[in-house]
């Protein structure tokens, strides 16, 4: 599939044109129904046009559609990040700033970072994703494709092994190769800050290992170094709680924060310690279109549908589903490539390997295709693309779901 005016660099996973969408469901050109279990990768929480979302949405561009907040402060930014720092579970007092995107979240975190502590090394994990901009690329913990034919990238980075029950990575073993990194690459008092995922997007749902988050706070506490967590797809409801940090049993000094901020509106935040985010002079942060109006309006509205008991019963719903359906696939043998369930909560994952033991990436491919075919969208993650990343909106209808986890399942016995 090919657009004559857009660039070959951009791929695309399901190769078909959307035309309309209604919470998980979505339909192309030809009027074929789709249920959608990528949910825009992780920004549709609450699903396809939202009809809380759309009022708001329709009402703030009868009002204001744009004002560059750094020009001249607008009222939509302002109720929204005072909602937003409220929404945030954290013992301190929250500020930060609105961006158009998870990505200039993180940039904007490291520019903080460094004029906080006077340094500039990051450490981050094997099988990162962080973003595309030139500086984020060097957070993410893969090559291909993202840093392939782009030169040097802004540093310096190192990463280490991000541990998991879903990857067999042990908190000892990650905590032993932070020590090999500062007794061999970098002395500890020149790292300025960690940035880690609670749980792994890109890198196939794997929920991080409690003992090692807390061992790392610690670090960061004992030696003045700043903890950057990022929530941009675990975060808004996505594991069934506000923010997947809580489950681990530590806050953040900056949390990054975007896809379903704001119902599929683009926006992002990063927040944190108010100490950290004055560290920039006057003028350091900011943009033409970070905090739009209409975007603020959209998450504000989000807010107001994402109460804990919302979230805690979409969560349960979907999660239990999801792990009644795998536990049956799994003791009747559905397929031989079915491997682990990854992640947690209702954030979770479908590994495929081979009866070997080795990732099934050529499956993965062939089930993307007949699940499109019999009308589910599904997508791939993990370093080798074998986790199947099961990202329908938590507002999905059961019937939807379960209708959805049909068709998964009849594709899974058809795989060979």
């Amino acid at each position: 599939m090919a657009f004559p005016s857009v660039s070959n660099s951009i791929s695309f996973v399901h190769p078909l044109s959307l035309t309309h969408g209604k919470n998980a469901e979505v339909w192309d050109v030809d009027g074929k129904r789709y249920i959608d279990f990528v949910g825009g990768i992780g920004v549709l929480n609450l699903g396809h046009c939202h009809p809380h979302i759309v009022a708001a949405i329709c009402e703030q561009a009868q009002r204001m559609t744009h004002y560059a907040f750094n020009a001249a402060p607008h009222v939509p930014y302002q109720h929204f990040i005072e909602r937003l720092a409220a929404f945030i579970p954290v013992s301190y007092p929250v500020s930060g700033m609105l961006t158009n995107s998870g990505a200039e979240a993180a940039e904007n975190a490291l520019k903080v970072v460094r004029a906080f502590t006077g340094k500039t090394a990051v450490v981050a994990f094997d099988g990162a994703f962080h973003g595309r901009t030139l500086a984020t690329l060097n957070l993410n913990g893969k090559v291909a494709p993202y840093k392939q034919k782009v030169g040097v990238l802004p540093g310096p980075v190192f990463h280490v092994p991000y541990p998991s029950v879903d990857n067999g990575v042990s908190a000892e073993e990650a905590l032993k190769a932070l020590d090999r990194l500062f007794s061999v690459e970098i002395d500890i008092d020149e790292v300025a800050c960690f940035i880690i995922e609670p749980v792994q997007g890109e890198g196939g749902f794997l929920a991080l290992d409690p003992l090692f988050a807390k061992a790392l706070r610690r670090i960061c506490d004992d030696k003045g170094i700043v903890l950057i967590i990022d929530e941009i797809q675990s975060g808004f409801g996505r594991t069934g709680e506000r923010f997947a940090f809580s489950r681990l049993g530590i806050e953040p000094d900056v949390l990054l924060l975007g896809k379903s901020i704001a119902g599929g509106v683009p926006l992002g935040a990063m927040v944190g310690r108010r100490s950290l985010m004055d560290a920039l002079p006057k003028g350091g942060l900011g943009g033409t279109y970070s905090g739009n109006p209409i975007a603020c309006a959209a998450g504000l509205a989000t807010l107001d549908v994402m109460t804990d008991a919302h979230l805690s019963a979409w969560g349960e719903q979907y999660a239990s589903t999801v792990q009644r359906r795998y536990e049956r696939w799994q003791a009747e043998t559905v397929s031989p490539y079915l491997g682990r369930l990854t992640g947690v909560g209702a954030m979770r994952g479908i590994e495929l390997i081979t009866p070997e033991g080795r990732p099934a990436s050529a499956q993965m491919t062939q089930l993307l295709e007949i699940a499109r075919e019999r009308g589910l969208l599904l997508m791939p993650s993990g370093k080798s693309r074998h986790i199947v990343r099961l990202l329908a909106p938590l507002t999905i209808e059961p019937e939807v779901l379960n209708e959805g986890l049909d068709i998964l399942e009849a594709c899974l016995a058809a795989l060979d």
